[in-house]
């Protein structure tokens, strides 16, 4: 790592898991010796998201890479626009763009793409079917960790769903992309059209929507790549 390198990482998780996800990145990192928050959003609707979100960027010491996974893209394409955030790092996330949610994003899906299995919302919520979870989200997952992700779903707020980006922060900002080859949450197609969008730098992998707890070694190596790359800068 250089010295000019930033030296603050904050990982946002995405719909329907918490941040304990992102261990394995975590544990990488610190060995690493880059300074790592985790944020908690409560993924109730993406104003709420982007103001905890925020506040781990203000609590952060230095320069900030700001790193989403699936909808937490979304919250860092909205908050990533803060002064103290060097770089924005997309993990198989939805790098929205003005106007845009993730709402809008799934709406037209290609022909033949896997479709998330989400059940009817339930007061304002959203979960994923328990039964088809590790299938489509985390496949290669160990199959005990897979099933717990599956049980301690966190609910998805519609209002996160539909919550829209204004000043997408990859427009004014480097950012990176890892797409996640085997992914049967966000189409590998519609990830790399999103990454060539942003002209993001853009690694591919094979794993799961859940490549984060997969193969958190690829995770760490594409942010480390992101805190290296604007320390050149």
């Amino acid at each position: 790592m250089s010295n000019n390198a930033a030296n603050s990482v904050v990982l946002v998780h995405g719909g329907f898991v918490d941040g304990s996800g992102w261990e394995g990145v975590y544990h990488q990192l610190k060995k690493d010796g880059y300074d790592v928050t985790i944020v908690q959003n409560p993924t109730t609707s993406l104003a709420d998201d982007v103001a905890v979100t925020k506040r781990a960027i203000a609590e952060a010491k230095g320069d900030v890479i700001l790193v989403g996974h699936s909808y937490g893209g979304v919250v860092v394409s909205e908050a990533g626009t803060d002064p103290k955030v060097a770089a924005v790092v997309y993990i198989a996330a939805f790098a929205a763009d003005a106007g845009e949610s993730v709402s809008t994003l799934i709406a037209n899906p290609p022909p033949g793409a896997s479709v998330p299995p989400i059940l009817p919302p339930v007061d304002g919520f959203l979960m994923l079917d328990k039964a088809k979870f590790a299938a489509s989200f985390a496949a290669d997952v160990r199959p005990s960790l897979a099933a717990f992700m599956a049980d301690s779903q966190v609910p998805w707020g519609i209002p996160a769903l539909e919550g829209k980006v204004t000043k997408p922060a990859w427009r004014v900002k480097p950012s990176w992309y890892l797409v996640a080859t085997d992914d049967h949450m966000i189409p590998p197609p519609a990830q790399r059209q999103m990454a060539t969008r942003a002209g993001a730098t853009t690694v591919e992998v094979p794993g799961s929507h859940a490549v984060y707890v997969s193969d958190p070694s690829a995770v760490a190596k594409i942010i480390e790549q992101a805190a290296a790359g604007v320390g050149k800068k």
